[in-house]
């Protein structure tokens, strides 16, 4: 073993949580965020991976997160990457991707998955089995497909236990082709990218996908079907993006259907969990933790959502939340709001006009917005924060006029309770660059003109000069071009990204010098059948139900929510 490394940061003398084992007799396991610490300790997802692994008794699972430059270390035993028989790899945002490949070259670990498994007979420390798992890759998984050798696709509970016994079982005694292939046999939901090959035609279009024999066609989302207890923290820390914020699922997915939202397709069906589950996650609240932040509360029950409002005020806790749906703000919300205390929230419409709103099947009026400005205002909340999205499609200058128009009327609402209150209310305008994602109806859509985009911000950034008590913040279009490269990206946008690991050109430059034009990813037009190279993974849902949808949005027309029960449009339900 080699000698240990001193811990980096001091990020567990506050946290509470932290599992800390003696490695002796136990099988190591990385689990990795490609991102810093505040961001990732504070991903659900990430958290229920390492309780779930650490609850495992075979097995030890500490943390790594990116650190620019820096040799990767574990947080709880300073050890580093290359001591790690298995490593799991956590991917929220396609932005991460290159994050990771810097992670594992700087911590001695080949990232070309083809060249670790040609140098041993074995996974072993130094020649890790690399398994991919988190939201953005069973969106897509294909840029890092050269680099991980196994993708769970979907959700870790119904699967990772039973995997992580049989690796304990058979790492150390099969040679890695073996055990692969012992895997796609014994369980759903694993992607093994060395099984399939992508053939592209002469015009650089993914035409045919050839299956090895020893897995499927197309590998199944796995789902959790209930919950005895619903996910919640299992760390807290002043140092993570949600300081000591105890996070509580209501449910998973969502009903709405805006098309825009990969998390809103790829998490069907929409899932709420009973009150009880809820509850009984609440009780694992550490008493010293107050507040309390509740995901999914855009489909909750109005009753599940009133027992749980006062089991909050009788603990004495106090609500956050990222954002609210502006349909969805019921009078027991707006009292527990104002019980918490809370001085800022949002509210996303998204699109900035009625029309658009339509197009993107948002399902909220601008009457919406301003009951919900209202009502939060009236609830001691003077800082609101109101997202958008430019670059839409069908968007012209027109619904930009009124994204202007519906913030000025917010503020004049604001200003209004403020005048009755004495508390003067300040709106902050968030705006960012659409882009396109995989599984949604508008995968088959263009990335918007980056002069276009800078044309929007330009005018909206004039129109908010003359509104006191308003500030604008916008992304940058440049950024959002390349996240959508790689949100439909493909092998070869991954080997780009390796490339650039070892080049000292920008990302532009090294796409070209790989022969990869990048505007063919993000703003090609796509057609209602071209094969993508993401349909390797099966949600369940009917990519022609996908194509209506997105004719439907360019004719303006609203699709309503999702009904588990009966509904059976796109084909994940009642199958």
């Amino acid at each position: 073993m080699r000698q240990r490394q001193p811990v980096s940061g001091d990020f567990l003398a506050s946290e509470k949580g932290t599992q800390r084992k003696k490695w002796k007799g136990l099988l190591p396991v990385a689990l990795i965020f490609p991102n810093r610490y505040g961001l990732g300790n504070s991903n659900l997802g990430f958290q229920l991976v390492y309780a779930l692994v650490n609850s495992l008794p075979g097995f030890v699972c500490e943390r790594f997160f990116y650190q620019e430059g820096q040799p990767p270390v574990s947080l709880e035993s300073g050890r580093p990457l290359r001591d790690f028989p298995i490593l799991l790899c956590s991917l929220s945002f396609e932005q991460d991707f290159l994050n990771l490949l810097a992670l594992f070259s700087t911590g001695g670990i080949e990232p070309l998955a083809e060249k670790r498994s040609a140098k041993t007979s074995r996974f072993r420390p130094g020649q890790p089995l690399v398994i991919g798992g988190g939201v953005a890759t069973f969106i897509n998984p294909e840029p890092l497909a050269p680099f991980v050798d196994l993708f769970v696709v979907g959700e870790a509970e119904p699967i990772l236990p039973q995997l992580m016994e049989h690796l304990a079982e058979h790492l150390a005694n099969e040679e890695p082709e073996g055990l692969l292939r012992g895997i796609v046999r014994e369980f759903r939901g694993c992607y093994v990218p060395r099984f399939y090959a992508m053939h592209y035609g002469e015009d650089g279009i993914l035409n045919r996908i050839e299956v090895d024999s020893a897995a499927p066609s197309r590998v199944r989302r796995l789902v959790l079907e209930h919950s005895e207890v619903a996910g919640h923290s299992k760390l807290l820390s002043p140092d993570a993006e949600f300081a000591n914020l105890f996070l509580t699922e209501l449910g998973r997915g969502c009903s709405r259907g805006c098309r825009f939202c990969a998390a809103g397709f790829v998490y069907r069906p929409p899932r709420l969990w009973q009150a009880e589950s809820i509850l009984a996650a609440l009780a694992e609240r550490p008493e010293e933790i107050q507040r309390v932040g509740l995901l999914g509360m855009e489909m909750a029950r109005v009753e599940d959502l009133a027992k749980i409002a006062d089991y909050l005020l009788h603990e004495g806790c106090a609500l956050s939340f990222s954002s609210l749906r502006a349909d969805a703000i019921s009078g027991e919300l707006c009292h527990l709001l104002a019980q918490s205390k809370l001085k800022s929230a949002a509210i996303a419409p998204d699109g900035g006009s009625e029309r658009l709103r339509r197009v993107i099947n948002k399902g909220i009026s601008e009457e919406d917005v301003l009951c919900a400005a209202e009502a939060l205002a009236r609830a001691g909340i003077n800082h609101l924060k109101l997202y958008f999205m430019i670059g839409l499609p069908t968007e012209t200058e027109d619904d930009l006029g009124e994204l202007l128009l519906l913030t000025d009327k917010v503020r004049k609402t604001l200003l209004g309770v403020g005048r009755e209150t004495g508390r003067m209310g300040n709106i902050t305008l968030s705006v960012n660059s659409f882009v396109p994602k995989a599984w949604t109806p508008f995968q088959f859509h263009g990335f918007a003109p980056l002069t276009s985009l800078k044309k929007s911000i330009k005018f909206l950034r004039k129109g908010v000069a003359g509104m006191a008590n308003t500030r604008l913040v916008v992304d940058q279009p440049g950024n959002a071009f390349y996240q959508a490269v790689l949100a439909r990206g493909d092998r070869k946008v991954g080997l780009a990204l390796y490339a650039m690991l070892q080049g000292q050109q920008n990302w532009r430059q090294t796409m070209q010098g790989c022969g990869i034009e990048p505007e063919g990813y993000a703003m090609r037009q796509r057609g209602q059948e071209e094969l993508f190279p993401w349909e390797i993974i099966d949600h369940g849902i009917d990519r022609r139900y996908l194509w209506a949808e997105y004719r439907k949005s360019l004719e303006e027309k609203s699709t309503i929510a999702c009904d588990t029960k009966r509904c059976r449009r796109c084909g994940v339900c009642h199958d």
